[in-house]
């Protein structure tokens, strides 16, 4: 069974999103915060095994609360949830460590799949250098790397790119390969942390 802890401004995100998880079966216990000063306090009291934490474009309290949250508890597992076109957003809490990022509309399944993922999949430190000379990308794999920190889809880039969407996987998996990622979310990280993409 997961427990999860929500931090959002908004009343009414906390409310939908807490009756959302309370229909996950996996989910047992649910508790909601309505800032980063909350969420530092009850984390500190009693951890939860997922945090899910809401942002929203222009404004920065929710990337400062995941912020913070890592920087005392790193091994805090955190789920930001926001609109899918604000990239900003979603890039920046990802750089500051947070295991992915929901959709404010995600469905139930989405959110099962989610907490599953984010529970099973071991936590892969994000590399900070090269690693035996292998994260040197293509320019190709960098025009991938950059459509990716934009919040398109592999299909998106491939019509930029003028390449099928196949082709783009193929550069896609080189990528994480050479930056030791596991998915699109770390991938995009490590590019803001390395200054690959901006």
């Amino acid at each position: 069974m997961t427990s999860v802890l929500i931090c959002d401004e908004r009343r009414s995100a906390r409310d939908g999103l807490n009756r959302v998880m309370a229909a996950v079966p996996s989910v047992d216990t649910i508790d909601a915060v309505g800032s980063g000063e909350e969420l530092l306090s009850r984390y500190g009291r009693e951890a939860a095994d997922v945090v899910l934490i809401g942002t929203q474009r222009a404004l920065t309290s929710g990337i400062e609360a995941t912020r913070r949250l890592l920087a005392i508890h790193p091994s805090a597992v955190v789920i930001v949830f926001g609109s899918p076109d604000d990239t900003a957003s979603i890039a920046a809490a990802i750089a500051c460590g947070a295991r992915g990022f929901l959709r404010w509309d995600a469905t139930q399944p989405e959110i099962v799949a989610a907490l599953a993922d984010t529970l099973t999949s071991p936590r892969i430190p994000f590399p900070r250098d090269a690693v035996d000379g292998q994260a040197q990308l293509t320019e190709r794999e960098l025009q991938v790397l950059r459509g990716m920190s934009q919040g398109q889809s592999n299909g998106e880039i491939g019509k930029e790119l003028f390449l099928s969407e196949d082709t783009i996987k193929t550069h896609a998996r080189r990528l994480f390969r050479k930056l030791g990622a596991r998915d699109r979310a770390q991938a995009v990280a490590v590019g803001f942390r390395r200054g690959l993409v901006a």
